[in-house]
């Protein structure tokens, strides 16, 4: 098995690329201890010193380090840690139920919109990234999105958002005035 590592925008993020063969379920954030323990993988991963969150894509793990930590140090305990992981288990991410906020408002047709534009042309390059971005919700103007990922803490974060989606969401629709983190 090759796992293939990537850089991020974010200095304190890389991305490893393992497969959707390992995977199956993507698009979970996992930023303490407590919430590792949903999976087996990810509660085993954490007890790695130096981990500060984990990013699960269709094919790939973020991981963001703690800052006093460096990549020299980390990388191939990470590296060795999945590879084992795989041999052992054949899989990372296994698929659960994961409790949701079902109590979310139904979104009106303008924001409907503006999360499939965010779905189909910014969601596909953040993931290249290593990171995720997901839409909120949009009031008065303003589109609320959540970083995820390679994103959080991310240098160009905000350059992204405001040169990058802002632009793109102002352009498809005239009523967006701003584009705002909520993390």
């Amino acid at each position: 098995m090759n796992i293939e590592t990537q850089i991020t925008p974010n200095p304190e993020t890389l991305k490893f690329i393992v497969g959707k063969e390992y995977i199956f379920q993507d698009s979970i954030e996992i930023t303490s201890e407590k919430e590792a323990e949903v999976f087996n993988f990810s509660k085993d991963f954490f007890q790695l010193n130096g981990v500060k969150s984990l990013f699960i894509g269709t094919d790939y793990i973020s991981v963001t380090k703690k800052k006093d930590i460096t990549w020299s140090q980390l990388k191939t305990k990470v590296l060795t840690f999945i590879l084992d992981y795989i041999s052992s288990n054949k899989v990372l991410i296994e698929k659960k139920e994961i409790k949701t906020d079902s109590g979310k408002e139904k979104k009106d047709q303008i924001s409907v919109n503006i999360e499939k534009v965010i779905d189909e042309k910014v969601r596909p390059a953040v993931a290249r990234d290593g990171g995720d971005i997901i839409f909120e919700n949009f009031n008065k103007g303003v589109v609320y999105l959540r970083l995820r990922g390679a994103c959080v803490g991310c240098p160009s974060s905000t350059a992204t958002l405001k040169q990058g989606i802002e632009n793109l969401l102002m352009h498809y629709f005239p009523e967006v005035k701003e584009v705002r983190a909520v993390n």
